[in-house]
């Protein structure tokens, strides 16, 4: 899928607006802001509001929320998990240390809040400012399980319900938020919603394989780190649940516990069943996202199909 310059253009002018100042705070919240996101969620959010109505500028201050409170969480994560790279650049913890960063962070929910104050129809504004806190709530709680399944091995069912809140969440939250500026009606919006949840779902899985097979310039970190780190993702709890005993002794060994490059090759060998367990789970996900699609206009869905996809197939 190719994004649409002038679309990318408007959400980030309107990002501008409310990190205009230049002192140290607004250039840590700016750091990862501008660091070259995709843009995802305004975006979705723009192209649902797009099905049922065209002036994309009404919408702007509500689509940029869900933007900011996205770069919030991804400001304190960095911190939670030390990394040091986040979109091939330091993180802002790295550049600016660890209690500016988490004012930084602050600072963008914030500025998320104040944007859904600028949203001009009163009762509007009040329906996307619960979608966001409810949101911010689901993340939460999606950073809490993923924190706590350090302690045991969750199941497939865990770990789906931990992503669909930790990743989802913003987005169900970017594509509800366009469906109440668009004045969706019901079955509109739960169509909708059913679309949203699932190519969050899909955004994750695809980062989990990405990690194992993807390309470190595009990636902007190492191949490996989730194997590196020991991380219980999708592809490694299926592979726990469905290997010989003997490759999972092994791959037991290996995670979290790397010794050279090589190892991380023989885990990603392991996982390779795995792997293509995952790629049909995303193609299954990314088929259902788009056929709650049809109700709404032919020509004018066709883009979101085309975002459901791009997320199944990205490259980074």
């Amino acid at each position: 899928m190719i994004f649409k310059r002038e679309i990318l253009n408007l959400i980030d002018e309107e990002l501008k607006k409310y990190l205009n100042k230049d002192n140290a705070l607004y250039k840590a919240s700016k750091h990862l802001t501008f660091a070259g996101g995709k843009r995802i969620r305004p975006y979705l959010s723009i192209l649902v509001y797009k099905l049922k109505k065209d002036d994309v500028k009404d919408m702007l201050p509500a689509a940029i929320s869900v933007e900011l409170i996205h770069n919030y969480t991804l400001i304190h994560d960095d911190i939670m998990d030390n990394d040091e790279i986040r979109r091939g650049k330091p993180t802002v913890h790295v550049v600016y240390g660890e209690p500016m960063a988490i004012l930084a962070g602050d600072l963008l929910y914030a500025k998320a809040f104040e944007a859904v104050g600028d949203i001009e129809d009163s009762k509007k504004a009040h329906e996307v400012l619960k979608v966001l806190a409810k949101a911010c709530v689901e993340v939460c709680e999606g950073q809490a399980m993923d924190m706590e399944f350090e302690k045991y091995w969750p199941t497939v069912e865990e770990y789906m319900e931990m992503i669909r809140k930790k990743t989802g969440a913003l987005i169900e939250a970017s594509a509800e938020i366009g469906s109440i500026m668009a004045d969706f009606n019901r079955e509109e919006r739960e169509a909708i919603k059913e679309y949203a949840k699932r190519i969050g779902l899909t955004f994750q899985i695809q980062d989990d394989i990405l990690d194992l097979i993807g390309d470190k310039e595009k990636l902007g970190k190492p191949v490996g780190s989730d194997i590196r780190e020991g991380k219980k993702t999708l592809i490694v709890i299926h592979a726990i649940n469905n290997l010989d005993e003997d490759k999972k002794r092994r791959l037991l060994e290996i995670l979290g516990n790397v010794k050279n490059e090589d190892e991380i090759k023989e885990a990603i060998e392991i996982l390779k069943p795995s792997i293509n367990y995952a790629r049909e789970l995303l193609k299954k996900l990314t088929d259902e996202a788009i056929n709650y699609l049809k109700i709404f206009d032919k020509d004018k869905r066709k883009e979101l199909e085309e975002l459901a996809k791009f997320i199944m197939n990205r490259v980074y």
